[in-house]
């Protein structure tokens, strides 16, 4: 590939071939990937009322690019750099990623509390682009796992949807506001990136105890309860949050919501480095809902994650849930 790796092979055709349907569809960049994402997953190019010259131009991008030779993992991160591309282009406050750092490390925490079961149900209700919910589905191909992901925006749920057929993962996709109601069974986990901010419609969050006594919701409050609702007692929930979450007005509700509902197993604070600014840190909240024979921990995990780069520092840190496993969880 000239020197060149099979990422950066891929994401050159990602973007090159986004570029000139994003010029002949007259669409923004991101809209163009998801075309292309799809042409490259059906092996064709799908879009008509385009010159035969365009079409061959997009056709002579694509040769070369095999795959199924490719782990999907590469697959992946070539998509997502290309999806990087086009949020800088066009920035949104609700156009996010996770960042992958975080998303395998949810993954790893993911498995060690679902290591028993060989299948299992998981939602992510605030999908995004997919990428939290498909490093997930990357890092655990030996699970059978019935993912569902739900977002209220439409273009980013076609990226979503075109990344998952690209990865060849099964994935349910919902367009609709997660905080209406859902036509989705309880699943055994939840992954969620949650959305922060106040939700504008008050009527609706008048159903949940997690409403505000005043004014807006907040929208990452009623996210943990749509989320609590739809999890199977004895079911995971794996949330990033701020770190000012327990501090911010209705905290004391949200207190007694989870002392009423779940157990909290642990709270892992993500390095500041990965974050702009002290005020924009999130952490990791880890929950377990009540359920017949369902426990607490002996004592919840609490710990700061140290920077990733620091591999040494990061191999202590699993060690120290591995151990936390032993003497908190499991006896």
């Amino acid at each position: 590939m000239n020197g060149i790796s099979p990422i950066e092979s891929l994401f050159k055709t990602f973007d090159e071939t986004a570029a000139i349907l994003q010029q002949e569809l007259s669409c923004t960049y991101l809209d163009a990937l998801a075309e292309t994402a799809e042409n490259l997953f059906q092996k064709q190019v799908l879009q008509e009322n385009m010159s035969e010259m365009t079409k061959k131009r997009i056709e002579k991008k694509y040769e070369g690019i095999q795959l199924a030779g490719l782990s999907k993992e590469e697959i992946r991160k070539a998509y997502q750099l290309a999806i990087l591309k086009g949020m800088k282009e066009n920035v949104q406050p609700n156009h996010q990623m996770t960042p992958d750092s975080i998303g395998l490390f949810i993954a790893y925490l993911l498995g060690k509390f679902m290591k028993e079961k060989k299948e299992f149900a998981l939602m992510d209700p605030a999908a995004g682009t997919g990428n939290l919910l498909l490093t997930v589905l990357n890092q655990w191909p030996d699970k059978k796992i019935a993912a569902t992901g739900i977002e209220v925006d439409d273009l980013l749920l076609k990226l979503a949807w075109c990344g998952a057929n690209l990865l060849e993962h099964s994935v349910q996709f919902y367009n609709q506001d997660a905080l209406e109601p859902l036509l989705v069974d309880p699943v055994d986990a939840v992954v969620c990136d949650l959305p922060i901010g106040y939700y504008p419609n008050d009527a609706r969050a008048a159903a949940f105890e997690l409403q505000a006594e005043e004014g807006h919701s907040y929208a990452h409050f009623l996210f943990m309860e749509q989320s609590l609702k739809h999890t199977k007692p004895g079911g995971y929930l794996f949330f990033l949050i701020p770190n000012h979450l327990f501090e911010s007005q209705g905290a004391d509700k949200l207190h007694r919501y989870f002392q009423k509902h779940a157990y909290i197993q642990g709270v892992i604070g993500l390095p500041l480095s990965m974050f702009k600014n002290k005020q924009a840190a999130k952490s990791i909240f880890v929950l377990q809902k009540h359920g017949e024979k369902v426990q607490a921990p002996k004592q919840v995990f609490l710990a700061n994650m140290p920077s990733m780069k620091e591999a040494n520092a990061l191999q202590s840190i699993m060690i120290k849930i591995d151990k936390w496993f032993l003497e908190s969880k499991y006896k």
